[in-house]
């Protein structure tokens, strides 16, 4: 896979280059320069991502950084089960937890939400940091939702971190998904005050609060370059129409004297006759 120059691999954290340090040196350059690219595509070229990633874990799958990294660039182009693999090696190697969402999340993936459910009670979950506990509270959500329970998903996302009014960097997510949920069980008035909230604490843009606040206020949105596009189109049939029409006028102008000098031949000659 083809990496440019400037990706040099200094760019990686310093605990997984400190795992690097285990492999040879230009070895581990050649994997910490794929890690980057792994980093620097998952959110917007996931499949370029997986093919980094994959070249990474052909160089070095005994480093728990290379397993996690495929994990995550497997789960975003929706290979759960290569995914949960990777993950689980992963945190074989480790002995952390941290990774225990989103295992449970690709359970979920994979048409299991009851294996997810009951992830979210194990031992695991009391070892996680406040972030990892709101994550897997939003995992088991999803969770009741894929089992029909949206009652119970509304109850499970109640909790002190969505009562508190401190913004978290898991904040908006959290209060998002409460609002979602409210609105599937039919309390559109509170789901609208939820998605306010969201939006409020949305800083960097990680929800659509705003267009579903849109749409529950009937709001519609159109596409300014869509409708430029439209016009620009209809003035260019126009103007073909126009040159059209010019084009045809002097042509049938000229049928119209053809006939009248035809016809005038035809009086002469018949006067000739007579």
């Amino acid at each position: 896979m083809p990496i440019p120059e400037d990706v040099t691999g200094d760019e990686i954290d310093a605990d997984v280059r400190q795992e690097l340090m285990s492999l040879p040196k230009t070895l581990a350059e050649d994997v910490a320069r794929n890690l980057v690219m792994v980093a620097n595509l998952l959110d917007e070229e996931p499949e370029q991502a997986y093919a980094y990633s994959r070249v990474a874990l052909r160089l070095a799958s005994r480093v728990a950084a290379v397993r996690e990294a495929a994990g995550f660039a497997s789960y975003a182009t929706g290979k759960y089960s290569e995914a949960l693999a990777e993950f689980r090696a992963a945190r074989r190697m480790t002995g952390s937890v941290e990774l225990w969402p989103i295992m449970a999340d690709c359970e979920r993936g994979m048409g299991r939400p009851e294996r997810a459910l009951a992830m979210a009670g194990e031992p695991e979950v009391q070892k996680l940091d406040k972030a990892g506990q709101v994550e897997m509270r939003l995992v088991a959500a999803g969770a009741r939702k894929d089992m029909g329970q949206a009652e119970a998903a509304v109850v499970t996302l109640q909790s002190p971190e969505l009562a508190s009014n401190a913004v978290q960097p898991w904040t908006a997510r959290l209060r998002y998904a409460y609002a979602d949920a409210l609105l599937e069980v039919g309390r559109e008035t509170e789901a609208r005050e939820w998605f306010a909230k969201a939006l409020e604490a949305d800083q960097g843009g990680t929800t659509n609060a705003s267009d579903r606040l849109a749409e529950l206020d009937g709001v519609e949105f159109t596409d300014a370059l869509e409708e430029d596009a439209e016009n620009e189109a209809e003035a260019e049939v126009e103007v073909k129409d126009e040159v059209k029409d010019e084009v045809a006028e002097p042509a049938e102008a000229e049928d119209v004297e053809e006939a009248k000098d035809a016809k005038d031949a035809k009086d002469e000659e018949s006067g000739s006759q007579g």
